[in-house]
């Protein structure tokens, strides 16, 4: 009986070490996450794991919101997503997370596109779709404020991003808030006009891959062999050689464009292809003011919790300072990764 039951320890030791060294990290389609479909298929990120003797799976998710709710719930150890989304969805359930890649900004990849009107004053009294409470209702915000108008000025419609495109080619929605590639998309529709975009408030949606801090903690191997991955993809795709175009190519496809698409795509996000370039963002003031006007704008929206007495209920640890409860820090910016990178050090 002792064999059989130590037996049985063992086989369960065995089961849990696997499970310890196995990883899942999601992510959906947008420009600057399609490196991690291309290092997926290519076998980069394999590669990576393999050298830091772990798996990592890499799993795309169709909805965007939905892929940050798995990975709230513990379904997936990381996942692509914005540094707003970053703090009302997973920070404020309580999961402490932690941006190990912080891949580019938004300079024109996110916008608000009416149909058959030129301005943003022209929002007044419309119905504006978009996948409410996200990036895109910031900037909706954002585009209003630029007006001198609020949200009290329009309604709001939660649209699942898996919808825009087909929902805006409908008679009845004239307003949209929404990223690439379905900005491009619907910017090309007949009497389409995009009345206000990103590039009007650079470095304010930030996109990241984002890690449980916990399980990066417990599994440093994670994050090094995750870091290698993306800067050995950026070194490739930021190529002009047949190596870059062959890269390039792969994403425009997965995301469903072609080449032309794609580059139009980058040519508005600011992808920060080295490590120095993601550390001087990461490193900055500028993103401690950021992260500060994001979090007023998600607590005036009750996105912080039920709980929360103000915006800075929930703290946001980076390297040039903290903004909110030092005791409460569910939210951090962790440059210990990306220095490595930068070093040579993976």
């Amino acid at each position: 009986m002792k064999r059989i039951a130590a037996l049985i320890l063992a086989l369960s030791l065995s089961s849990f070490t696997h499970a310890a060294d196995s990883f899942k990290v999601c992510w959906s389609i947008y420009v600057g996450w399609m490196p991690w479909a291309y290092g997926a298929e290519q076998g980069i990120v394999k590669k990576w794991a393999k050298k830091y003797g772990i798996e990592i799976d890499v799993v795309q998710i169709n909805d965007y919101i939905e892929s940050i709710n798995q990975y709230t719930a513990g379904e997936f150890d990381a996942c692509t997503m914005t540094n707003m989304d970053a703090l009302t969805i997973p920070a404020a359930g309580g999961v402490d997370s932690t941006a190990l890649v912080v891949g580019d900004f938004s300079n024109g990849n996110d916008g608000v596109v009416l149909k058959d009107k030129s301005s943003v004053t022209d929002l007044k009294g419309q119905n504006v779709n978009l996948v409410e409470l996200s990036v895109s209702h910031y900037l909706l915000a954002r585009a209003l404020e630029s007006a001198g108008m609020s949200e009290k000025d329009l309604t709001v419609v939660n649209t699942s991003d898996a919808d825009m495109v087909a929902v805006y080619g409908t008679d009845d929605v004239t307003a949209v808030s929404t990223w690439n590639p379905l900005l491009s998309e619907i910017e090309a529709m007949p009497n389409s006009t995009k009345v206000f975009d990103s590039s009007m408030i650079p470095g304010e949606i930030i996109d990241l891959l984002v890690i449980n801090t916990d399980t990066l903690k417990a599994n440093p191997k994670l994050g090094k062999a995750l870091v290698g991955a993306w800067y050995e993809i950026m070194g490739m795709m930021s190529r002009t050689d047949a190596t870059g175009v062959s890269a390039k190519t792969y994403m425009a496809e997965a995301s469903g464009t072609d080449l032309a698409g794609y580059e139009a795509q980058l040519a508005s996000t600011e992808m920060f292809y080295t490590p120095a370039e993601a550390l001087a963002l990461t490193r900055s003031k500028k993103l401690v003011n950021t992260m500060e006007s994001v979090a007023q704008f998600s607590f005036d929206h009750g996105l912080l919790g039920d709980g929360a007495p103000d915006a800075s209920f929930i703290g946001i640890e980076m390297p040039a300072g903290t903004f909110g409860n030092t005791a409460n820090i569910k939210f951090r910016f962790d440059p210990t990764y990306m220095q490595m990178a930068a070093d040579g050090k993976l």
